[in-house]
């Protein structure tokens, strides 16, 4: 009984969310739209009245002229089109949370885990159509020490598992266990978390024998690792293990950062979402992580500062589950990268093509480009001049569905 109740639950879920996607979509993925300011974000340029026509999900063609007939056509009236941002670290898990995403622009995520493989549901989803969007790079179980009971539920092999999992082996049959359930990435530690106040955020968790050890085991399917570290011990461990990503990254130091530059490995700040313990509402509302968040930004501030001056790649992570409370979005962030010391064009790229490049999808997303999926928006104003047009998009296109049309509220009488 209480399976059919949730299952029904998430039918009645999934039916809410196609069809508010009815009520504002295209009948198909193939589309026109029309005299777009579409901005490249590989080199700045603009191309204006442009067209781009979309058949089947895929960018067809970008270039002038009238859109071929027979194509639902969408006039963006100068507006400018913009690639799909990119979340590269969520924790999205629920179809309406997945709306949510995609309101704000977002036409791709990578996890940083969730409990009961929920977010390898939803990329499942979006795969085969049910669901516009966005797309889901998908993390599974969290490779951290203590598992929760959420996640034990989710595979019955996770009861066998010690209740501390730090030997090598027992890291590796985790790993394994995620593989086995076809994620895309693992997510592990190398320090203890900032928005919980029982914990130092500086405290190393795992060591770089430890780190290593899932590494190894996820590369023997391909498979990157992405780490949350703030404190520098924990994240020059994790970088030596030869992690894809270090997530947050508050207290490195410039040797952790060199290190990181030598290697290639990526730096996803999720520097709103520090800004979050400060402020009241939003994920995190606990007067003492507001005290902790009072050193925590200025010294992300400093270290977001001193990885793009030494060359590091950067990528934008909002670090929310997009519920009722959140208040963080990946506008915010390139907004926020702008602030700190990026030019427009390289904060726009980090939620763009850089972000897409960190993902592995390069040749799949992150540009308005012929044979890239079409992932793109439609904003007011040039980004590249006030980037705070990318809080209010008015049209969001996922895999060529329309997901979002308010573009009749944007235009000027």
């Amino acid at each position: 009984m209480k399976r059919a109740l949730a299952s029904s639950c998430l039918l009645l879920s999934l039916a809410a969310v196609v069809s508010a996607r009815a009520q504002g979509t295209s009948p198909s993925n193939s589309l026109a739209v029309t005299h777009a300011n579409v901005v490249d974000v590989r080199t700045g340029r603009v191309a204006a009245d442009a067209t781009v026509v979309v058949r089947d999900g895929t960018i067809a063609s970008v270039g002038a002229g009238a859109p071929p007939a027979g194509l639902r056509v969408i006039d963006l009236r100068g507006k400018y089109l913009v690639p799909g941002l990119i979340d590269a670290h969520t924790h999205l898990q629920t179809v309406r949370a997945a709306r949510a995403a995609l309101e704000s622009g977002v036409t791709t995520v990578r996890s940083a885990s969730v409990g009961s493989f929920r977010d390898v549901a939803l990329r499942d989803l979006v795969r085969a159509g049910k669901l516009p969007g966005p797309d889901v790079v998908a993390a599974g179980i969290f490779v951290t020490p203590r598992l929760g009971e959420d996640d034990v539920l989710a595979d019955p092999a996770l009861a066998d598992l010690p209740g501390e999992v730090v030997s090598e082996e027992a890291l590796r049959r985790l790993v394994r266990i995620n593989l086995a359930h076809r994620v895309d990435v693992i997510k592990t530690r190398g320090t203890e978390r900032a928005g919980t106040a029982d914990t130092d955020p500086r405290q190393q968790t795992y060591t770089e024998a430890q780190l290593r050890a899932i590494v190894e085991e996820a590369a023997t399917k391909g498979v990157p690792v992405e780490a949350h570290a703030h404190g520098d011990e924990g994240a020059m461990a994790a970088a030596r293990a030869g992690v894809r990503s270090i997530e947050h990254g508050t207290y490195l130091s410039d040797e952790t950062l060199r290190l990181m530059k030598e290697q290639g490995t990526w730096l996803v700040p999720t520097y709103s979402t520090v800004v979050d313990l400060v402020e009241p509402g939003g994920d995190y509302d606990q007067p003492a992580l507001h005290v902790r968040g009072m050193h925590m930004v200025p010294r992300l501030r400093e270290t977001v500062r001193r990885a793009h001056q030494m060359g590091v790649k950067l990528a934008t992570g909002a670090d929310t589950s997009y519920g009722p409370a959140s208040v963080t979005r990946i506008a915010h962030e390139v907004a926020a990268f702008v602030d700190i010391g990026l030019a427009p064009l390289e904060a726009l790229r980090s939620a763009t093509a850089g972000a897409a490049e960190l993902l592995r999808l390069e040749k799949r997303t992150g540009a308005i480009e012929t044979g890239l999926e079409a992932d793109f928006i439609a904003v007011e104003r040039n980004p590249l001049e006030q980037v705070g047009t990318l809080q209010d998009p008015l049209l969001v296109v996922s895999n060529g569905w329309v997901a979002l049309d308010r573009l009749e509220f944007g235009r000027s009488r």
